[in-house]
């Protein structure tokens, strides 16, 4: 013992000093964590500032870029007003007041009739509202007040609507294209932006002299096709004479003037020349003028005219020679321009046409040629159509030249437009074979209410004579007609039907309904606004139709009331049957329970009938009765967890009961499987038990002694299945569809039929528990009818 003090004093000494440094020990993890988390607060902070230096400097530069782009927008002259939210308000992005001079505000911009055309303001405020409402683009050229033109287009961008206006850039094709001038004289700009519509070359000059622009035809007769070159130098057409003298006629002091140039590589040219304000311009035809004509500026205007022209156009002068054409003549006749330029006389070119084949096939030439001819004597514009072999169809024009010099011929081909009526004149005659054949009348009134279009049914229905109906027909005519032809109310329906059909609200909408006349005709109408602001009208006499369908309605009512006596009956009928057949059934059972006295094997064999019979007919009684609470839409479910074994042995106690027969004397093998586990099953015993003795029922009925019933329970997808299968003769494919409707029992070869309520309250009864039932013929015979219901149930009524 005092060897063993020394060592607990030491062991008291460890323990005390290790209680002094706890605390410490303490102290210092807490300081440790202090740091820890005081070092990622720090560089959490650290990371924090980072990126709000970071977000300063983006919000900087999108501010800036949105400036720059605000300034860009601001600086155009373009105006755009955008919906954000309120239909009636908008923000607007640019210079108002530059682009709209007239306008300062955006109510003053919405004002579209302040600084519009009024036809125009108009157009532009339905397209507006159809862009808010539908959500309809558009782009829209607008004529404003005060000589100014705009460009206003809708779009939908982010699911907001707005509009974009701009004042329009005049196109150099509209007949105001020159309007940009200094006092009066065109630019180099103007004139520039113009020549490349010519089919002539066309150059344009500066004061100097210089070519700054041709157009593509020049390039074509300079070059021979050929492009131009990068950095190439825009060749000259004319040497330094010809141009020496075009600047000697200084087109400024007589306007536009004609000169004849004899080019050596491209022949005669016809050049036109204008001055500009600040250089000259020209153009040149070439080689078509005849020498006489190149003296004369007129001649060479008319030249230049006619050869801008798509259709062919010839003049002869008054000896019948000719004197000018162009190229769409020589094209479509197919003639050598270098025998034209010979001036050949018109009977010559009429008689080489006849030679090719050309000209309409007459009898006698002669003759046809000495009529043509007969031109040249005309006073007024005389038309002849030409039925060439080719199929085309000309339209021939000839009119006399100016101070009798002779004839100005146009040859109009005019075969797609003779094409086009013939379709129309088809297309109309088979509308109105179409229309004529319509049950029902039809017709069509204008916006100035005057009949349009109209069938023959028209006048039937409305007792209207044919020869006072044209497309002129007013409806007031129309109104005043059938006042006389049904002078009661005639006068007074067509004074309704006009105000309908001559309503010119924009909001109007279609209509229909039914006349009932005075002579006891229905007529309904229905009136159809088309969208060209036609009024589409039909009749159509509906008083056959109307009696047979006020018979259907009193036959249906009497069937609906018939139905109902029918089923009231057979409630009432069906429980006076069950006060005697208890009755029946008690004294039966009483007698075979022999307490009355013994009984001899032929009355038991009578009681046994008895009460056989007994159950049957309050099965059948049952049955009736179900249907008929099912009918009345009363009938319910009871739902509770049911034991599906207990189940199926009220159904087989139920089926030997109505045999009445032993166990020992069964006339079937019935056979019964239940799968083991089966989930918990929620539903109407009484119901589910009733559904299982019909089918082992009919199974038994439809079955030979001795033959195999069998009965299948199992679980498959959390649904329970009730499968019955027999050996009889099966059903029939004829009838195996209809086995279900009420009273439908048949019999099969040879056995006796049912009532038809077995099967139909099965069906009845599954579709009340959400479930379905199916039949099928098995081979070589037997029947099988699978009934599939869910585990869970919630209380139905019959009407699911």
């Amino acid at each position: 013992m005092l060897a063993a003090k020394p060592a607990l004093a030491q062991t008291d000494i460890s323990t005390a000093q290790l209680i002094s440094t706890t605390p410490l020990a303490i102290a210092l993890g807490a300081l440790l964590c202090g740091g820890v988390t005081t070092y990622l607060a720090l560089r959490q902070y650290r990371k924090a500032e980072i990126m709000r230096v970071k977000s300063q400097r983006q919000l900087a530069e999108l501010s800036a870029a949105l400036d720059e782009k605000g300034a860009i927008l601001h600086g155009m002259r373009e105006v755009t007003l955008i919906w954000r939210g309120e239909a009636k308000k908008a923000d607007s992005i640019g210079p108002i007041h530059a682009t709209i001079p007239s306008c300062t505000t955006v109510d003053d911009v919405l004002d579209f009739k302040a600084w519009l055309d009024s036809k125009a303001a108009i157009e532009v405020s339905f397209k507006l509202d159809e862009l808010q409402a539908q959500g309809r683009e558009f782009e829209y050229r607008a004529p404003g007040l005060g000589d100014r033109d705009y460009r206003i287009s809708g779009r939908v961008v982010a699911g907001k609507p707005l509009i974009r206006i701009s004042p329009r850039e005049v196109e150099v094709d509209e007949p105001y294209v020159l309007a940009e001038t200094r006092n009066n004289v065109p630019t180099i700009e103007t004139y520039a932006a113009l020549i490349d519509k010519f089919n002539h070359p066309a150059w344009v000059r500066n004061f100097q002299g210089q070519l700054v622009k041709v157009n593509a035809a020049y390039l074509k007769l300079a070059l021979g096709g050929a492009g131009l070159e990068p950095d190439q130098p825009i060749p000259e057409l004319f040497d330094d004479e010809a141009l020496a003298r075009h600047r000697r006629l200084d087109p400024l002091d007589g306007g536009p003037l004609s000169v004849t140039e004899e080019h050596e590589e491209f022949g005669v040219l016809d050049v036109t020349l204008f001055k500009l304000s600040d250089g000259a311009a020209g153009y040149a035809v070439q080689g078509l003028a005849s020498n006489e004509e190149r003296n004369d500026p007129k001649a060479s205007f008319l030249t230049a005219a006619i050869n801008e022209l798509r259709t062919p156009v010839a003049v002869f002068d008054g000896a019948a020679q000719l004197t000018h054409f162009n190229k769409a003549f020589a094209e479509f006749w197919e003639m050598d321009i270098q025998w034209l330029e010979t001036q050949p006389s018109e009977k010559a070119i009429l008689d080489r046409l006849r030679t090719q084949g050309k000209l309409p096939m007459e009898p006698d030439y002669k003759k046809w040629r000495a009529q043509h001819l007969e031109a040249y004597g005309l006073k007024k514009t005389r038309e002849t159509m030409w039925h060439l072999p080719s199929g085309q169809a000309l339209n021939v024009i000839a009119s006399p030249a100016p101070h009798e010099r002779g004839v100005i011929y146009v040859y109009h081909n005019v075969t797609e437009q003779l094409a086009l009526e013939s379709r129309y004149n088809a297309l109309i005659h088979v509308q109105d074979e179409t229309l004529n054949a319509l049950s029902e009348a039809v017709a069509v009134f204008g916006t100035d209410g005057r009949l349009k279009l109209h069938n023959a049914q028209l006048s039937r229905i409305w007792k209207l004579p044919m020869n006072k109906l044209d497309k002129q027909t007013h409806i007031a005519d129309i109104a005043s007609i059938s006042a006389e032809t049904l002078p009661e109310d005639g006068a007074r329906i067509w004074g309704d039907l006009k105000s309908d059909i001559l309503d010119l609200d924009t909001e109007r909408h279609d209509k229909k309904g039914r006349i009932v006349r005075s002579d006891n005709r229905l007529i309904d109408y229905a009136i159809v606004r088309l969208p060209d602001s036609q009024t589409l009208v039909t009749f159509v006499d509906v008083t056959e139709g109307a009696s047979f369908e006020k018979v259907l309605k009193e036959r249906n009512e009497a069937l609906e009331t018939a139905d109902k006596l029918k089923d009231a009956f057979v409630q009432n009928i069906s429980y006076e049957f069950r006060s005697p057949l208890t009755n029946i059934i008690g004294f039966a059972d009483l007698l075979a329970s022999e307490a009355a006295g013994p009984l001899t094997e032929k009355q038991k064999d009578y009681t046994d009938f008895i009460r056989a019979s007994s159950s049957s007919l309050g099965l059948l009684i049952d049955n009736i009765l179900d249907l008929t609470t099912i009918d009345a839409g009363i009938a319910e479910l009871q739902t509770e967890v049911l034991d599906v074994p207990s189940l199926v042995e009220k159904a087989r106690k139920g089926v030997l009961a109505a045999l009445q027969v032993g166990r020992d004397e069964v006339p079937i093998n019935l056979e019964i499987s239940i799968a083991d586990n089966l989930p918990t099953f929620v539903a109407d015993g009484t119901r589910i038990v009733q559904v299982l003795y019909n089918l082992l029922s009919n199974a038994v009925r439809y079955s030979d002694p001795g033959a195999r019933v069998s009965l299948n329970v199992f679980e498959r997808g959390g649904r329970i299945l009730f499968v019955v299968e027999d050996e009889g003769a099966g059903i029939p494919d004829d009838i195996i569809a209809s086995v279900f409707d009420r009273f439908e029992g048949r019999a099969v070869e040879g056995r006796q039929r049912g009532a038809g309520l077995g099967l139909s309250i099965v069906k009845t009864f599954v579709h009340m528990h959400g479930g379905t039932v199916a039949i099928e013929r098995l081979q070589p015979s037997g029947t099988k009818v699978t009934v599939n219901l869910p585990t869970e149930q919630v209380a139905k009524g019959a009407a699911e």
